[in-house]
């Protein structure tokens, strides 16, 4: 009989004493929310009474989860630091709902927001800056969060390739959605379009391609009808609300990205009203800038992020203080 796959990227070591070699604290749980629950993770520093810069709110991309190679971006925040809690979205990972039915990105993005308030607003982090991250498709929930949110309740946000622009031939057939959309709804979480490969297209190290691939939670089916056609109309949505973003926000893309379209990070960059705003752009570098580049492009980026939110951490987060930020 094949031997069973290690129920980790790493292999077979525990995963607390994994997380602590890495210099971290993990907590998994589960959590109740108005649209279904959720299964989140906190990463919080291994010394207990290591000062907090601020917290970070985590949201995945299409297909994936919070757990696996996506974990490593959290890890690495918490080493900067951070108290950083992230949540599988509805329909992915260990979250309630169809696998990858994404049929209402809003109810989407409030559950995954109701977890990150419950965190944001409690006693221990109020006082601290607060940021939410997103990459790929999370970029595009997160960006859904920040407009379902009080205007000062975030410090700044952080999206890695966020999908605001879908490529040409990553695209939709507006043909096949309008046939579908004749059933009047019944074909909504049917798996019936087109896949397009989107790993291959989103890794460019083949080694760390092979981990991502191993991850038995990750989805692998077709995409939905409803999934498809709510994911073209809530790019539309916030490319018509760009202007509308007042919040600091760091923005990075690949410019060989398959995946999402750079140019939907600089469309942000352009039209965001926010005096505090930052785009960068790497040459030659895929959809996954952190877990599916070699190390040395992956610690750039990384590099990059932890200089942009070190640096108003400390000069947002002592005005948040002083307003009692909640």
């Amino acid at each position: 009989m094949p031997s069973e796959p290690p129920p980790n990227f790493w292999g077979d070591m525990p995963e607390e004493e994994y997380y602590a070699s890495q210099g971290v604290r993990n907590t998994k749980s589960y959590f109740d929310t108005p649209n279904g629950k959720l299964f989140t993770q906190s990463f919080l520093p291994l010394d207990p009474q290591e000062p907090i810069k601020g917290t970070v709110y985590m949201s995945h991309g299409y297909g994936s989860d919070t757990g696996w190679l996506f974990q490593k971006i959290c890890m690495s925040y918490t080493t900067w630091g951070y108290a950083v809690f992230a949540a599988d979205l509805l329909g992915h990972g260990r979250s309630e709902g169809i696998p990858c039915y994404l049929g209402d990105m809003q109810k989407i993005a409030g559950a995954s927001l109701y977890f990150f308030k419950s965190m944001r607003n409690s006693e221990e982090y109020k006082h601290l800056p607060a940021f939410l991250f997103g990459e790929s498709m999370g970029g595009l929930a997160t960006l859904l969060m920040y407009f379902q949110s009080d205007p000062d309740t975030w410090t700044g946000v952080i999206f890695s390739a966020p999908l605001f622009v879908i490529p040409e031939p990553m695209q939709p057939s507006r043909v096949r959605l309008f046939v579908y959309g004749l059933l009047f709804g019944m074909a909504d979480t049917w798996a019936a379009m087109p896949d397009n490969k989107m790993v291959g297209k989103a890794i460019r190290d083949p080694e760390k391609l092979k981990i991502i691939a191993g991850n038995p939670r990750r989805y692998t089916g077709p995409p939905r009808v409803g999934t498809m056609r709510e994911l073209v109309r809530q790019t539309e949505y916030v490319q018509n609300n760009f202007h509308k973003v007042t919040v600091p926000f760091l923005t990075v893309h690949g410019t060989s990205d398959g995946v999402t379209c750079p140019s939907g990070s600089k469309m942000l960059y352009e039209k965001a009203s926010s005096q505090d705003k930052t785009l960068k752009l790497y040459d030659g570098m895929y959809h996954s800038l952190i877990q599916g580049e070699p190390d040395e492009s992956a610690n750039l980026v990384l590099a990059d992020m932890r200089a942009w939110i070190d640096e108003r951490a400390q000069k947002y987060g002592p005005k948040a203080k002083c307003n009692g930020y909640s």
